[in-house]
């Protein structure tokens, strides 16, 4: 990315603040205001960067010792809280005009969500391929949502250095569960469900909605990608139920896959 692009993008960032002044930190404006403008930094310098720290190190909610008089405090405090966001961008866009990025930021960085999608689109050819071992040696068969996780865990293994598997999530609704895969630097969750008998749209999405709310308390997850085995195209309405996962006003960021 050229450096005045970069100037570009984070000053559109800037210039939409005042627009988001007048909401609310529950408001969708602010969560898209506020998830654009991570998502913006991330690729002008990088999701580990000291940039992308700094801006989500902001906070736009009082402290509990602000809470004597409820609704002035959080007006105030995300009042504080863009400022400093304007005041951090500002600081941002001086460095590019004054340093430009440097060389290795130049090149785009890897998009993490996309290398995911891949793996999981090409897991049901390479399950396929294993069953054609050299003089018919013992294999792995994809079975049930355990075999799935075996094989995802493999690939995951060849392209990320911290993959934590079954890491638990906190309560949510009286009850508590595991999650399949966290890949912690990235911050992406990764749920992998294999479609069964009796595990129809309706109830297969009622699962994952359930997910995603527990995912929202998750201190190490900002991405939620839901993975769903489907080998024998049990799903009758992907599109349906990938827009009805991925579509809501959380800060959460889900994306569902759906192969083969």
């Amino acid at each position: 990315m050229s450096g005045s692009l970069g100037t570009e993008i984070l000053k559109s960032r800037r210039d939409e603040i005042e627009s988001v002044r007048g909401t609310s930190v529950t408001s969708s404006k602010f969560t898209k205001w506020k998830r654009d403008t991570e998502i913006a930094i991330e690729r002008v310098f990088s999701s580990d960067s000291r940039h992308s720290n700094d801006f989500k190190g902001i906070s736009y909610t009082p402290s509990s010792y602000m809470m004597d008089n409820p609704e002035p405090a959080f007006a105030s405090a995300l009042h504080m809280g863009l400022d400093q966001a304007q005041a951090i961008l500002s600081s941002m866009i001086d460095e590019i005009d004054t340093y430009g990025l440097p060389d290795d930021l130049k090149v785009a960085a890897p998009d993490m969500l996309s290398l995911i999608e891949k793996i999981c689109q090409k897991l049901h050819v390479a399950a396929r391929q294993l069953r054609n071992r050299h003089s018919g040696r013992p294999t792995l068969e994809i079975n049930d949502e355990y075999d799935v996780q075996d094989l995802l865990h493999a690939f995951l293994r060849l392209h990320f250095d911290d993959v934590r598997p079954e890491e638990w999530v906190p309560s949510y609704a009286g009850s508590s569960s595991r999650t399949d895969f966290l890949l912690k630097i990235e911050r992406i969750v990764i749920e992998v469900k294999k479609t069964r008998a009796g595990l129809d749209d309706r109830k297969l999405g009622e699962e994952l909605l359930i997910d995603r709310e527990k995912y929202q308390k998750h201190p190490d997850c900002d991405t939620l990608v839901c993975f769903i085995y489907d080998p024998t195209a049990k799903v009758g309405n992907p599109g349906g139920l990938a827009r009805d996962l991925e579509d809501h006003q959380g800060s959460l960021r889900v994306r569902v896959i759906i192969a083969p």
